[in-house]
């Protein structure tokens, strides 16, 4: 089996999403209106919705169910 390097640390996964969104808004400016388009700006919108769960679920002031 191979080994998996991990030389150099991610970035925080809230970052990564953020990344993610704002690439897919900027390929979808570039596509003409239509269900490519359309589906970019829908993975973009998920990407954003997910990077504000994840804060969520990080924040201090959760507090787990009694």
């Amino acid at each position: 089996m191979p080994r998996i390097q991990r030389n150099q640390p991610k970035a925080p996964l809230q970052d990564r999403l953020m990344l993610e969104a704002m690439r897919l808004k900027d390929e979808a400016n570039e596509l003409p209106p239509g269900s490519l388009r359309d589906a970019r700006i829908r993975k973009a919108r998920q990407a954003v919705t997910a990077s504000h769960v994840n804060e969520w679920l990080s924040s201090p002031g959760l507090q787990a169910p009694r």
